[in-house]
């Protein structure tokens, strides 16, 4: 059974995978209409929501997932009978230095989506749980710290959360996973590596790498650059989550990667390298690649087997990490004028 989302409810549809997905349904699943509930904190833009196609099909809200009136108003009046849960904070150093946020969004805020989804389809509308979804989009960095040569993680990987970030992603899947067993609320889950490509926040590393470079300032990299983390380009994560909610089993998990396991200075170089061919300026920008003390607890390698949505669901990424940089710089530097 193909399950069609209609109403659908999109929460941190500001943000980068968030605004992308948008962008992405509106263009090809022409009978969904999209309400879209973002707080706008400083990871969030209006801006990333510009140009949409069929844009009669979307209805921003601003306000925040913790509130729960809000959000059982949200599934009430507009007969949501899909949720897809980006809202998140997601950044690891900001979860280091101040990480009461991070368990307030990311733990109570889900929390507050499960209890109206369970509230709404389950008691008030005493729905087939066939005919709805609540997906959530979580990480790769719930796993924990792979070394050089461990096997990739799987959906049956336990859980080794290592920043707060982390922790609180983990978290909220613990939850989102209780709320199938004890009450049947139909949900899937997604794990993603790390995602590039268009309308991700400066503050990243790839936007950050691209942006040093045309101001000829220094590029960041933590420690001595061997981390190892594999990179999806963005779209291929949206089509990605549309089979998981079309074809994914109940209560199920999918890993989601890009097959690009990359060192971050190897990722820094190859960026360095492009922009000298596409923008050539005195400095040779691999000169500008700077290592600065490593971040706490800074895990080793990440890594995605996607057997499992392979098969299953016949999804595997369309990009190779060639195409996706170049179109990735191809935007940003329009971004910045350059």
């Amino acid at each position: 059974m193909i399950y069609q989302p209609n109403n659908l409810l999109v929460t941190g549809g500001a943000g980068f995978i968030g605004a992308n997905f948008i962008h992405h349904v509106l263009k090809t699943e022409p009978q969904i209409k999209i309400i879209n509930l973002d707080k706008l904190t400083y990871a969030g833009s209006l801006d990333n929501l510009k140009n949409l196609p069929q844009a009669e099909r979307h209805h921003f809200i601003q306000g925040d997932i913790k509130d729960a009136h809000l959000v059982n108003h949200l599934l009430l009046h507009h007969h949501i009978d899909t949720i897809v849960h980006f809202a998140a904070e997601s950044h690891v150093d900001r979860s280091i230095a101040s990480p009461s946020a991070f368990i307030e969004t990311n733990i109570n805020g889900t929390f507050t989506l499960l209890e109206a989804a369970r509230h709404h389809w389950l008691t008030i509308e005493e729905c087939d749980p066939r005919t709805r979804r609540f997906h959530h989009i979580s990480t790769d960095e719930v796993f924990g710290s792979l070394n050089a040569n461990d096997p990739a993680f799987t959906e049956i990987t336990p859980y080794q959360p290592r920043s707060p970030y982390a922790a609180s992603k983990a978290s909220s899947d613990h939850l989102v996973r209780a709320y199938y067993h004890t009450y049947g609320l139909p949900i899937t889950i997604s794990n993603c590596s790390n995602n590039y490509g268009p309308y991700q926040h400066a503050e990243k590393f790839i936007p950050t790498i691209i942006r040093a470079c045309m101001k000829q300032e220094k590029i960041p990299v933590y420690g001595n650059g061997k981390n190892i983390r594999d990179w999806l380009y963005v779209k291929d994560h949206c089509e990605a989550i549309m089979k998981i909610l079309k074809m994914g089993k109940l209560g199920e998990s999918y890993n989601v990667g890009g097959h690009n396991e990359i060192e971050n200075v190897e990722l820094a170089g190859i960026i360095c390298d492009l922009l000298n061919k596409l923008r050539p300026q005195d400095t040779y920008y691999r000169d500008l690649i700077h290592f600065i003390t490593d971040r706490k607890g800074h895990d080793f390698r990440y890594a995605i087997d996607t057997s499992k949505i392979q098969r299953e669901l016949h999804w595997s990424p369309r990009e190779s990490f060639n195409t996706g940089i170049e179109k990735a710089i191809a935007f940003y530097l329009r971004q910045l004028g350059a």
